[in-house]
């Protein structure tokens, strides 16, 4: 029995570019979300090889302050920086989207949701900031 060659597995389809995302402001706001978990991980193994310092003692976290000052470990933490807040900004702005949250039987405005979201953000950073900058 010969296979049937009109299949429409078969059928032609266009190649995208690699670039198919930069045609759609939206489709760019979605690569570089994805792209921005790069960054945040970045951020996370940073932040355990600065607890490993500390465990070592001050002469390591003395070694690994000196290698926080590289001109391109700040670059880099710069960027990260951006993406990272990119990627909270863009996180609270879907949150809403991904919990249905109803009090009552009705459900609650998508921009309360958000809202509480950046007010959490905005009370922990000023915390944080209170106990770093308090000293």
């Amino acid at each position: 029995m010969a296979a049937s060659t009109s299949s429409p597995h078969n059928a032609y389809r266009t190649r995208l570019s690699t670039y198919w995302w930069l045609g759609s402001l939206a489709y760019l706001r979605f690569i570089l979300r994805e792209i921005s978990s790069v960054f945040v991980a970045w951020f996370v193994l940073l932040t355990l090889w600065q607890i490993a310092a500390l465990y070592h003692g001050p002469e390591s976290y003395s070694s690994f302050e000196r290698w926080l000052a590289h001109p391109w470990v700040i670059a880099l933490n710069s960027i990260s920086f951006v993406f990272v807040v990119f990627h909270a900004v863009t996180w609270f702005n879907l949150a809403p989207k991904a919990m249905a949250v109803r009090i009552g039987g009705k459900r609650v405005p998508g921009w309360t949701i958000a809202l509480g979201n950046y007010g959490a953000w905005a009370v922990v950073s000023a915390a944080l900031a209170w106990l770093v900058l308090r000293g």
